[in-house]
């Protein structure tokens, strides 16, 4: 069939947008609704394959589950002359891997900003039992106001049904695979949680956690050999970033972050001045730097603690030196009130800059 118009001429083709694996997604236009869309497209060469139909059916009614801010929405789903198709909210924009090649590796700040979007669309994914199975720069598309949305949920399946892959059978891309997932063992959402801490990796590092050059050699390194760490490569990158990258990419799924809400709050960012780019090339509004996460915040209370050692010592120091004899009054030290505690950790460092001013004159 030639594709010009699909579903009875409701949906109308302007041009391609991309290949895939598994299908051909077109910029089409409902003619019904007056709005342009993404129209999906199983390849030809796989309509007739039962088990390539199956999949591709099923991720329509997976992904139409899904409504969140960071996920490409699915509208409608069918068949023409037996071609099954998708059709879905266009993102205007550009996917994650074209604006790597465009720009290289991302400000800190940047790249936690878009990498926390994707956490928030992958829990509420979670929450609703899909795992997605794929998640890489290629499916992360950022549209030109700079919201991120995932895309793609075509190999994702729901928790507590049956599992397609077998031993031996990898879907998804080699380079952000969680190594459970590459052995073909079980795939839940810690492995979604991995392929997100390899995509920030690479935002940062402009490389993937592991290079190699077949998936053997990936699983003897996952197994065995050690990642480099992201500030190795670039040392502007924060301690606190790198933390959360390393834990999304350990080995032991147990190691990882609870929850893909857990990777989103460790990289809630704070207001700054600087304004970052968007796939568009303008700018959003003023974006932030990376907050001191809160699991390990233990640096504050150390710092406290030191402090307040300091200013006990010199409030001693001060009552030694101003008695003159062993009949002297001691003078009554100050009343020094504890530091306030904060709700976030921007909070509580402002908190100790005051508390600071106030009792170090």
């Amino acid at each position: 069939m030639t594709v010009k118009a699909v579903a009875n001429g409701r949906y109308q083709v302007e041009r391609t947008l991309g290949h895939g694996g598994m299908a051909v997604v077109y910029l089409a236009r409902d003619a019904e609704l007056g709005r342009q869309v993404a129209l999906k497209l199983l390849a030809q060469n796989l309509a007739d394959g039962g088990e390539f139909r199956k999949r591709f059916v099923r991720e329509a009614r997976l992904a139409a589950r899904l409504s969140h801010p960071n996920v490409v929405q699915v509208y409608d789903a069918g068949e023409d002359e037996r071609l099954p198709f998708i059709v879905m909210e266009y993102v205007p924009g550009q996917t994650l891997a074209q604006l790597l090649a465009h720009r290289g590796k991302l400000p800190a700040p940047e790249a936690a900003s878009l990498v926390r979007q994707a956490a928030l669309g992958l829990q509420h994914a979670h929450d609703a039992g899909l795992v997605h199975r794929d998640v890489k720069p290629q499916n992360l598309l950022l549209r030109d106001d700079g919201v991120l949305k995932i895309a793609d949920f075509g190999i994702a399946r729901a928790a507590e049904s049956s599992r397609l892959t077998k031993l031996g059978t990898v879907l998804g891309t080699a380079a952000y695979l969680a190594p459970e997932q590459a052995l073909g063992g079980e795939v839940g959402p810690p492995a979604d949680i991995y392929s997100l801490g390899a995509v920030l990796y690479e935002l940062l590092a402009e490389r993937p956690p592991y290079e190699f050059s077949s998936l053997a050699e990936l699983a003897e390194k996952q197994r065995s050999g050690a990642i480099l760490p992201v500030r190795d490569l670039e040392p502007a990158v924060p301690d606190e970033l790198e933390a959360v990258v390393m834990r999304c990419l350990a080995r032991d799924p147990d190691f990882r972050p609870a929850s893909a809400r857990e990777v989103a709050d460790s990289l809630a960012l704070e207001p700054e001045t600087a304004e970052l780019p968007t796939a568009g090339g303008a700018t959003v509004p003023p974006q932030a730097r990376i907050s001191r996460i809160r699991a390990g915040g233990s640096w504050l209370w150390i710092a406290v603690a030191v402090l307040f050692g300091a200013v006990a010592l010199g409030l001693g120091l001060a009552g030694i030196g101003g008695g003159g004899g062993s009949s002297s009054r001691r003078p009554t030290p100050p009343r020094v009130q504890p530091i306030p505690l904060g709700a976030t950790p921007a909070e509580e460092a402002r908190n100790l800059s005051r508390w600071l001013r106030r009792y170090s004159r």
